[in-house]
């Protein structure tokens, strides 16, 4: 079975806009087996399983899910890396399984976006004007943001800081609207700010906060996490608006509980006019491990070698079974040993007794009450 299993070193990535395509070729031209990301063994939307497949074996990965994390480069561009697992059966997780770590870099291009210009002239003609779209980013910081201290693998309650901003310029400014968290599992999400740019639970999460040039918004909050998995996405839409007369509900003025009611609308989907005419939507998103409050800071979910059945002389292995039975054999034992004890004490304090009762004494020789008598 490992003779097959020997992979070829032909192994191809294709880094696509939404996912990362994997080709893996075997030796033996066929693959029986299956494939995940690191961590999620158990999880059948990010698993993949293939019976008598020919090779290559042509595996995707999600950027958005899936353990794919992302990290931005020096040069502004962005790199999605995640690990995998190679395994050569459909049930077990053996230790011929092989990891191996995915990489994509993209690299961003300048955009630019129109609007039109009507003036009320007579004959007028609409001109048509061009601007450079600014660049968006979201990042999670840890603690400060000032401190630039970027949030990859944090425990629950850490306090964090999501600051999405813009290229700093004139001509637009941003307003936060439809944050969600996603568990990367296509399992759960939670709504945390509602299309009107307010908070739907302030105890998860609260209001943004803008600049004064309205081109950065940040709100604190502590690292939560769904209960089954520890990687976490955190999504917004960003809605740019023009300055000059166009953003003036940003901030967005906030009532109390004011997006609970606004969720349901949220759900079927945005559009991507804006009824503000602002002039372009921007989804962004950045993901995060949480651990419990238990877990280091640094350790991961999991790796291959955890994943591994490893045979290690030094290592001793007992069943539950057996091991109550040894607890109750060590208990009889003891308690044996106290009766022994007890029976020993007690025997040598009635010997010490038996011993003190038959001795010599003065008083034990022979006794003779012999009257003398005196005549004169």
């Amino acid at each position: 079975m490992a003779n097959d299993f020997e992979l070829n070193d032909d192994i191809r990535i294709d880094c696509n806009s939404n996912e990362i395509a994997v080709a893996i070729s075997t030796k033996s031209g066929a693959f029986n087996g299956m494939v995940y990301p690191k961590g999620l063994s158990k999880n059948s939307t990010c698993l993949a399983e293939f019976l008598h497949q020919k090779s290559p074996i042509k595996y995707r990965l999600p950027l958005r899910s899936c353990n794919t994390m992302s990290t931005e480069m020096d040069d502004g561009g962005i790199e999605y890396f995640n690990t995998i697992v190679v395994q050569p059966h459909l049930k077990l997780v053996t230790n011929q399984g092989r990891g191996f770590h995915i990489r994509c870099i993209y690299t961003t291009k300048d955009q630019t976006i129109t609007h039109n210009m009507n003036f009320s002239m007579t004959d007028s003609e609409p001109l048509l004007a061009t601007a450079p779209m600014p660049g968006c980013t979201m990042k999670i910081y840890y603690g400060d943001p000032n401190n630039k201290e970027v949030a990859e693998n944090v425990k629950i309650g850490d306090p964090l800081t999501l600051v999405i901003a813009i290229d700093s310029q004139s001509v637009y400014g941003l307003k936060i609207s439809d944050c969600l968290v996603r568990d990367g599992l296509g399992w759960g999400e939670q709504y945390l700010i509602g299309d009107d740019g307010c908070p739907v639970d302030e105890e998860i999460m609260g209001k943004f906060e803008y600049s004064e040039d309205k081109t950065v918004a940040s709100v604190k909050f502590q690292a939560h996490k769904f209960p089954y998995t520890d990687s976490v996405y955190y999504q917004c839409n960003v809605k740019l608006c023009v300055k000059a007369g166009g953003c003036y509900d940003t901030p967005p003025h906030c009532e109390r509980g004011g997006s609970e009611g606004r969720i349901r609308r949220q759900i079927g989907g945005s559009n991507s006019t804006d009824e503000e005419g602002a002039p372009a939507t921007i989804e962004v998103y950045s993901g995060l491990y949480v651990n419990e409050a238990t877990d280091g800071k640094n350790d991961l979910v999991d790796n291959v070698h955890k994943e591994k059945k490893v045979n290690d002389s030094d290592q001793i292995c007992i069943s539950q079974k057996n091991f109550a039975i040894g607890i109750a054999i060590a208990g009889l034992i003891l308690i044996l040993l106290v009766i022994l004890a007890i029976i020993f004490l007690l025997a040598r304090r009635r010997k010490q007794k038996d011993t003190g009762s038959t001795g010599s004494s003065i008083y034990s020789g022979p006794y003779t009450n012999t009257a003398y008598s005196h005549s004169s």
